[in-house]
């Protein structure tokens, strides 16, 4: 089986997973597979740093992706039902662009 065919088993109907944009860069511009991983693994990596230090991304016609402080909560242990401090933390949330929000 090649790797192609085992990877489109591993991932469930419907979803996109990092190979499928990947092989989709690959196919759209003909570089290699290598250097296509190489730049979208880039592209991961930036946003990541770039969440990471608190910085708001904006990709015009897709969506902007921030951070949100999360407030300090109390929740309950399903098993016991004993109240648990949920300690404040941070978010990433993200808002779609009009194009997205008016695909069907």
């Amino acid at each position: 089986m090649r790797f192609a065919e085992r990877a489109a088993l591993e991932a469930p109907e419907g979803n996109v997973i990092k190979l499928d944009i990947i092989n989709e860069v690959v196919n759209r511009t003909g570089i290699t597979k290598t250097k296509a991983e190489m730049a979208v693994e880039t592209v991961f990596e930036c946003m990541k740093r770039a969440l990471g230090q608190g910085e708001r991304i904006e990709l015009r016609g897709f969506g902007i992706f921030n951070v949100r402080p999360r407030k300090t909560g109390i929740g309950r242990n399903p098993r016991t039902g004993a109240e648990v401090a949920i300690p404040p933390g941070k978010a990433v949330r993200f808002k779609p662009g009009k194009e997205l929000q008016t695909l069907q």
